[in-house]
């Protein structure tokens, strides 16, 4: 499973989720995980359609979107939604 995250310098809930999506990797080490800065990588990211919140994260099974979390989540949050799609 791969997860795209979207951040940007300027966005205070990207800042706070950090330590959240450390505790994702702990949790699921073999998790892929892709961050892109919408910053400095926006043609990368604008494919994505991230929309107007921030941060973003897409998660991809079998390279197919299957769920999308849009702003601040707790771990509990995120792993629902890994739970339910992990392979």
């Amino acid at each position: 499973m791969k997860v795209v995250i979207i951040n940007a310098i300027w966005c205070s809930g990207c800042i706070v989720m950090k330590k959240n999506w450390k505790k994702i990797i702990e949790l699921y080490p073999n998790l892929e995980i892709e961050n892109l800065d919408y910053d400095f990588d926006e043609e990368e990211v604008m494919p994505y359609n991230p929309g107007k919140i921030l941060p973003v994260a897409i998660f991809f099974y079998k390279d197919k979107e299957v769920a999308r979390l849009n702003g601040e989540k707790t771990v509990e949050e995120i792993r629902l939604v890994l739970d339910d799609v992990y392979d």
